[in-house]
């Protein structure tokens, strides 16, 4: 009926009907519980002691909901002098590196790899991009089912950064960022977006109440005026902190900071773009949207933080009109146009975006600047929205009158196009502001993951991984069939009723069974949710079932050898010790351990005939968790899972 989650704690109101349904499921999953009270008409609290007989806490409910005080708060606005900084002193081959090192902009695949991105199996778009794997994509999208299309989008924006001089700027630039990042998707309708808007404030500190006041007037403005809704969010009041150093008060506040992360449905999960440039479609042209209106605003961008520079001058969304528009013109691409390639324009400006989709399609590009202002330092590296398109020659034309029916011709700007060979070469007129390699500008990009990675892991391993960058023939990840992946080879025999019963086997925590339930359904099999706890109580046996497939993720709060555990109890007793391996002896069946069960299953060797040769599952080579696809070329084997 209801429930509340407050610091791992879970307190739910179950009808009393239910109650012994309730307790069922506790104790087959092995999920403790206790019953602590229950819900009467009349309006009070009350705890009883059933050690004493007394009742500690008796008091009536309006005492709690009874109407509260409001908070006052007394707060000023205090006008700041603002200053625009002169970049001029600075070289742009210099900047670029500063930029594309800065944590900020630098890879992140130190920190990607070590989170599975494949859990509930319905996983459409990770962060990982192309064959090569670069992690530069916009926007993560989940289906929301195994036999569907649809499914849901999520993307972010943050610009705290600008906060230091604009809490109101920041905010409609968060907002905007979360909106070109999600349209990689397919997002029909702009109302579906849904916001989660996470506060972070020094409150009670000089001006910041007036600031955050007139930030979340600012976003709520904008997105009354976008139609779009923000359900839910969360606060964090106190972001200051003060501490005595011999003597002297110190003290360090946060700005204002604003996180939003944007959710909308998605019409079709294959329609999502990615940043990876192709240059496998023949010629096309690579186009900047810019949202921006060429003001070029440096305040608060990676170039001014990596130079120390302080300036006032930011980004801003001038108009929610221009995001309308934007939104009409990405919609109208989706119908009408193949668009190859897609990337925002946020951290470290247009000079990131470009490099991050030439490392994503290891290609080069000649691009010129020209069109987008008269600073090309600022045109490369201001933070303003927008985003770049890779369009083909042939569709180009139909593109730009799409942007003119969309109000959007002045913000349109052809920079160049991609080339093969893999120079990165940025023009100005006639001035040659940039001429690198990919794989020199790659390598400078990733120095931050690789040295976090060389501290963290094996150096070995990160020193590896770094050398594939500029490896001329590492052809990242390639697929080859050499069979029709659309011949449903299980279809003559569904068609007859033949279904192999497989148990879907878990133990407490294990969280993927839904997905491997869902695959085996695909092949042919009838899919049974089978606990430990269903065979220690005797519901099910194994001598029932044809295929035993043991699932992964986190039995036993995935503790260091947590498929070990589950393998002990199955060995130390002796009950399910002769089930098993009775199953296992059987000559017709067929067994499979993902993940936790292929640990559980690597400890049974004792009672699996021919499992001899079978590895431990101990410490691996770089000390983490890795989380990566890798091509696997599937010799000849006796398997019935590998034969043919």
């Amino acid at each position: 009926i209801w429930c509340n989650e407050a610091q791992e704690r879970y307190v739910i109101a179950v009808e009393d009907s239910k109650l012994d349904e309730f307790k069922a499921i506790c104790e087959r999953e092995r999920c403790p519980y206790a019953i602590v009270g229950e819900a009467s008409e009349n309006q009070d609290l009350i705890v009883t002691d059933a050690k004493f007989g007394q009742n500690p806490i008796e008091i009536p409910m309006d005492v709690l909901l009874g109407k509260p005080p409001k908070t006052e708060r007394n707060t000023s606005r205090n006008p700041v002098p603002t200053k625009q900084a002169d970049y001029s002193h600075i070289d742009i081959n210099q900047a670029v590196e500063y930029v594309l090192r800065n944590p900020t902009v630098a890879c992140k695949k130190f920190l990607v790899t070590i989170g599975d991105r494949t859990i509930t199996g319905l996983v459409a778009r990770d962060q990982m991009v192309g064959p090569w794997q670069v992690p530069v994509a916009d926007v993560a999208v989940t289906s929301s089912g195994f036999n569907e299309l649809t499914g849901e989008a999520m993307a972010m924006g943050e610009r705290t950064p600008l906060a230091v001089s604009s809490g109101p700027n920041s905010a409609r630039m968060a907002l905007g960022e979360a909106i070109t990042n999600l349209l990689a998707a397919d997002v029909e309708n702009m109302h579906d977006i849904r916001l989660s808007a996470n506060w972070m404030a020094a409150a009670n500190y000089h001006n910041e109440d007036s600031e955050l006041f007139d930030t979340v007037q600012a976003l709520s403005t904008i997105c009354r005026e976008l139609k779009i809704a923000i359900p839910v969010g969360k606060d964090s009041l106190s972001m200051q902190t003060q501490w005595d150093e011999n003597g002297h008060q110190r003290q360090v506040i946060a700005p204002v900071s604003l996180i939003v992360s944007a959710f909308s449905p998605v019409t079709d999960v294959r329609s999502t773009w990615t940043p990876q440039i192709r240059t496998d479609k023949g010629t096309s042209y690579l186009v900047l949207i810019d949202l921006g209106e060429k003001k070029n605003r440096l305040g608060g961008s990676c170039l001014s933080q990596v130079y120390k520079i302080h300036d006032d001058h930011t980004p801003d969304l001038n108009s929610s009109n221009i995001i309308t528009n934007f939104f009409s013109y990405i919609r109208k691409l989706k119908e009408n146009i193949n668009v190859i390639s897609y990337h925002d324009r946020s951290d470290g400006g247009l000079l990131a975006s470009l490099c991050e989709m030439a490392f994503a399609g290891r290609c080069g590009m000649t691009v010129q600047v020209n069109t987008l202002g008269d600073d090309p330092l600022a045109c490369l590296f201001s933070e303003e929205l927008g985003a770049v398109l890779q369009i083909s020659a042939d569709e180009l034309g139909q593109a730009t009158l799409l942007a003119d029916e969309c109000g959007l011709s002045e913000y349109f700007h052809v920079l160049g196009e991609p080339n093969n060979s893999e120079n990165i070469i940025i023009s100005n007129k006639n001035s040659e502001l940039l001429n690198k390699s990919r794989k020199e500008l790659e390598i400078i990009w990733s120095q931050p993951s690789i040295q976090i990675q060389s501290l963290r892991d094996n150096p070995e391993s990160a020193k590896q991984e770094a050398s594939l960058i500029t490896m001329n023939d590492h052809q990242g990840l390639i697929n080859h069939a050499n069979y029709d992946i659309n011949n449903d080879i299980a279809k003559p025999y569904i068609i007859k009723g033949l279904r192999p019963k497989v148990a879907i086997l878990r133990e407490q925590g294990v969280n993927g069974q839904l997905e491997m339930a869902a695959a085996f359904d695909r092949a042919g099999f009838e899919a049974i949710d089978v606990h430990m706890s269903d065979l220690i109580t005797k519901k099910h046996e194994l001598a029932y079932f044809q295929v035993l497939a043991a699932c992964g993720g986190f039995s036993f709060g995935d503790v260091l050898g947590a498929g070990n555990g589950w393998a002990s109890s199955i060995l130390f007793n002796n009950e399910l010790k002769d089930q098993f391996s009775a199953f296992f002896n059987r000559s017709e069946v067929l067994a499979l351990g993902v993940c936790n069960g292929c640990q559980m299953m690597s400890q049974l060797k004792t009672i699996i005939p021919g499992s001899e040769l079978w590895p431990r599952f101990v410490r691996n080579t770089s000390e983490q968790f890795e989380a990566r696809l890798v091509n696997v070329k599937v010799n000849a084997s006796p398997s019935l899972l590998f034969d043919g």
